[in-house]
């Protein structure tokens, strides 16, 4: 195939990923964040890989940018940002807990915890979120095509049709720019 006709074809497909967001449960979500900030809550943010990229933007834009324009700052922090932390936690425990051990320490009934993955199957995603809801935490997954056992688990899903990494991890960014812009535009 050509590479115009490839990009093309790429561009089309990312619209259609793109298309499949839900402005209604986008929204719920940013009802769920409105009352985090206004109770003071902690928002808890993570994932692996691109996901985790993704996390780590999104915090720095709600705690920064969101947090500007309100006035009074949100609680949110991205768990994969601590490298150290989780090294060690995977090293003296197991991957899988590098974000429940965390979560242990600092999340409480009422925060939320806000997670990404394009499979929904990341064993320490899936368990750090099991441990949310037992404790009384609200979930969110931002997932894709596949769903995966984050689905079943969240309070909250956000599905994008599609199963390429690429394509859900730049639409799950989108989702995370549109949470922290309904506060910087006044929106929410």
């Amino acid at each position: 195939m050509p590479m115009k006709a490839w990009i093309q074809n790429y561009l089309t497909e990312q619209k259609r990923a793109l298309d499949s967001i839900s402005p209604e449960q986008v929204g719920e979500v940013v009802s769920l964040l409105k009352r985090t900030h206004q109770e003071g809550r902690q928002l808890f943010v993570f994932g692996n890989g691109g996901s985790a990229a993704n996390a780590s933007h999104f915090a720095t834009d709600l705690g920064k940018g969101s947090s500007d324009k309100l006035g009074r700052r949100f609680k949110v922090i991205s768990l994969n940002d601590n490298v150290s932390w989780m090294t060690a936690i995977g090293n003296d425990y197991a991957y899988e807990d590098i974000y429940r051990r965390q979560l242990e320490n600092y999340g409480q009934a009422g925060d939320v915890v806000l997670t990404m993955s394009v499979s929904g199957n990341s064993p320490n995603l899936v368990q750090a979120l099991q441990w949310a809801r037992e404790k009384g935490l609200s979930t969110v997954a931002l997932v894709g095509g596949k769903r995966g056992a984050l689905a079943e688990i969240a309070d909250q899903v956000l599905v994008i049709d599609s199963e390429h990494y690429g394509r859900v991890e730049d639409a799950h960014m989108g989702i995370c720019h549109i949470l922290c812009y309904a506060f910087m535009e006044g929106a929410a």
